[in-house]
């Protein structure tokens, strides 16, 4: 389950041979890796994105933004000034924003030259009301899904198609858009480094990345072989 569009996670699991389901796009996407196609997808409606972009803007000012287009070959495109917190991640700059709504997309992401991740996060939340959903994913990655769609809602698709109970689920994270994922699986665990919204939800609090904090779960769980 990932923030990324399904785009953005195909290489990756390509690479590592995964054949399974990727739950990508902050949920918005239910993505069949071995069968290199969308099981499901939700866009985000443009004109409601082009209203809710207003008026945050009228709070806030002028904010860099981007969106990612909807599909299996769906584009990260960026406005002029938009700097992508992954620098490394494939992304089509354009020259005017009128050009971001060229096709349905998955969301808008956003970047204020001055506000905080959480400040200008918690203003979207006040002025977009029901236009859609606010997340946090990641440092500078601020973004508008459509509305009422979260991790979990992937989360719980993919494991009704593949038959899985919910009692039997484990969800680990470390940012605030990981909360409704947390609140639906039977135990969600927060990583060491983790925003502190989501260590306020998690069952436990595991260590970070770089000491395999996954893993320790997963060994006491379910053993090593």
């Amino acid at each position: 389950v990932t923030g990324r569009p399904a785009p953005r996670v195909r290489p990756l699991l390509d690479r590592l041979g995964c054949t399974g389901l990727a739950v990508c796009g902050q949920g918005a996407q239910v993505y069949d890796a071995g069968a290199h196609r969308m099981l499901w997808s939700v866009t985000l409606d443009r004109e409601l994105a082009e209203t809710a972009l207003g008026k945050i803007e009228a709070e806030v000012g002028q904010v860099h933004a981007a969106v990612d287009q909807d599909g299996v070959d769906g584009l990260t495109l960026i406005e002029p000034d938009y700097l992508m917190p992954h620098p490394t991640l494939p992304a089509v700059r354009v020259e005017r924003r009128a050009q971001l709504w060229s096709r349905p997309i998955s969301k808008v992401l956003l970047r204020h030259p001055e506000l905080t991740d959480d400040e200008l996060a918690a203003t979207a939340r006040a002025v977009v009301g029901s236009l859609a959903t606010v997340t946090m994913s990641g440092p500078g990655t601020v973004e508008l899904q459509p509305c009422g769609i979260t991790k979990a809602t992937g989360l719980a698709l993919a494991a009704e198609h593949l038959g899985l109970e919910r009692r039997r689920t484990i969800a680990f994270g470390d940012m605030p858009n990981d909360i409704p994922m947390f609140q639906w699986a039977a135990h969600g665990v927060a990583m060491a480094g983790a925003h502190p919204e989501l260590k306020a939800v998690a069952d436990e609090v595991t260590t970070t990345n770089e000491d395999d904090g996954v893993a320790v779960v997963l060994e006491r769980i379910f053993g090593t072989s």
